[in-house]
């Protein structure tokens, strides 16, 4: 009888310590409810306003870096959108895609509005970078938009800069496009020097227009509409007439997107004023008739 009875006390310590009475100070036995919930995972998504030691069309977390704007660098990522709605259900949009054009516009205004004006006027190049594939696959949705400059108009590949790009455009920028010294081999085009406009030249950037719905293709194939689209710019710079004597006054030069940057959505074509017959030694800008007179 005492055995049964001292079992049954020991049975009901047992009950008491596992009912959650606990002295001061000691633990309840539960190893599972005070460690803190962990957090849901979170996509990578990189930064804006930020400044980027490469240029890249893919950017993976496992190896994205920034830099200070302060140091050399080859990019700065303006902004960083979504895709949304039918964008976002099916595979990551290519160029060529109606999604990447849309893209390309959102970052084209972000671009002008951080810079004060038109990238295209000036010795920058605007590229859109992608998450990868898997990233994709995961759930990104992201696009990001990077600033570049460039060495010259006719390389626009990125080249170094210390400092930021917000405001280059503001004022007196020394980006901008404005005048050339055309250097030819026979009939062709090599290059363009860029001089100061007092200096003698036979170019001078007057401006950008828009290509709408043309393919790359159809575009190659119509010279003479980029052509006559870029003298109504030069008649318009130079404030003379647009009529039959304007190709006596000057021809053009045009510099179109890249054809990737042409299927991504990027139509604005840069125009220059071209004097082949007579070196200028002043901007053509507002001249009249009598500073670009009929030759």
């Amino acid at each position: 009888m005492r055995r049964w009875f001292a079992a049954l006390a020991l049975a009901s310590a047992a009950a008491i310590a596992l009912s959650g009475c606990v002295r001061q100070g000691a633990t309840d036995g539960d190893l599972t409810d005070d460690w803190p919930a962990m957090r849901a995972p979170t996509m990578f998504v990189p930064a804006t306003d930020a400044c980027l030691p490469r240029v890249t069309a893919i950017v993976q977390a496992s190896t994205y870096e920034t830099v200070d704007c302060a140091r050399n660098h080859l990019a700065e990522a303006v902004h960083v959108g979504a895709f949304t709605g039918r964008a976002a259900n099916g595979p990551r949009p290519e160029p060529g895609s109606a999604a990447l054009r849309t893209a390309r516009a959102e970052c084209d205004q972000r671009a002008r509005l951080v810079l004060g004006g038109d990238w295209h006027v000036a010795r920058l190049t605007l590229n859109i970078a992608l998450p990868s594939v898997s990233a994709w696959n995961g759930g990104a949705r992201w696009f990001r938009c990077d600033l570049s400059e460039t060495d010259s108009i006719d390389n626009t590949r990125p080249v170094n800069r210390t400092g930021s790009l917000r405001g280059a455009l503001i004022g007196d920028s020394p980006l901008v496009h404005r005048c050339f010294d055309p250097k030819l081999i026979g009939n062709s085009l090599n290059y363009m020097a860029p001089v100061l406009c007092t200096e003698p030249h036979g170019a001078e950037f007057v401006g950008v227009y828009t290509e709408q719905d043309m393919t790359w293709e159809e575009f190659t194939n119509s010279a003479g509409q980029a052509h006559r689209r870029c003298m109504s710019l030069i008649a318009e710079y130079a404030d003379v007439p647009n009529n039959s004597d304007l190709p006596y006054r000057a021809g053009s030069i045009f510099y179109p997107p890249s054809q990737r940057e042409w299927e991504e959505g990027d139509r604005g074509v840069r125009c220059l004023l071209w004097s082949d017959d007579r070196k200028l030694t002043g901007s053509m800008r507002g001249v009249g008739p009598q500073g670009l007179p009929v030759t």
